[in-house]
């Protein structure tokens, strides 16, 4: 018994060692994972470097009531979902003020997530084999074959689809909240080990 009980916790040193190296890679996945999505979602609102680029299609989006989101100072909400999302992404990817950038991105996806997804429920992308699929998910799948069928009759489908399978999108929360817990987690962790400017910096000023 005292052999079986030594083993399991020379286990148990040997995981907590590898726990301890992968916590270093913990925090770079998540940022390393985030940064390119905030960064096009930052930069489809608008690319400072490209002189056509402009956010005032954002911003007529956020204001319009009929054909947008209706949000009060829509020029003010866009240009701070804007500067939390391509700002973010930088800042995420050089790990600085990684917990501090996470808040106004968990921030932006609350928001998305109760403007704009919230009432087409879960899924992103319509499923009704997957948790709480939508109720109209049969019939979408329903007409995603009959498109389908449409295709295959009048269109080149093989090419059409040469580069992904047709979906409908629902476009319920899932992504968002998805991101959500994402940049919890970053919240929690931190920049992480070595591979941050977070932990240099208070690795120089926490000696002093």
């Amino acid at each position: 018994m005292t052999a079986i009980i030594n083993l399991m916790n020379l286990a148990h040193d040997v995981m907590d060692k590898v726990n301890n190296w992968l916590s270093v890679l913990a925090s770079l996945l998540l940022r390393i994972y985030l940064v390119p999505v905030f960064w096009a979602a930052g930069s489809n609102k608008w690319n400072p470097l490209d002189a056509d680029s402009s956010l005032q299609s954002t911003i007529d989006w956020f204001g319009n009531p009929d054909w947008g989101l209706g949000l009060p100072f829509p020029a003010a909400n866009a240009y701070l979902a804007w500067s939390a999302e391509y700002v973010g992404a930088i800042l995420l990817a050089l790990g600085l003020g990684t917990r501090w950038v996470s808040i106004p991105l968990m921030g932006t996806m609350i928001v998305a997530a109760t403007t704009v997804h919230i009432s087409n429920g879960w899924q992103a992308i319509h499923d009704p084999m997957s948790p709480f699929a939508s109720t109209s998910a049969p019939e979408a799948i329903e007409r995603l074959s009959r498109v389908k069928e449409i295709l295959h009759e009048h269109g080149n489908y093989d090419w059409l689809t040469e580069y992904g399978n047709l979906v409908l999108l629902n476009n319920g929360v899932e992504w968002a909240a998805t991101y959500f817990v994402l940049l919890l987690a970053l919240f929690i962790l931190g920049g992480g080990k070595y591979i941050s400017l977070d932990y240099w910096i208070k690795k120089h000023f926490r000696k002093k």
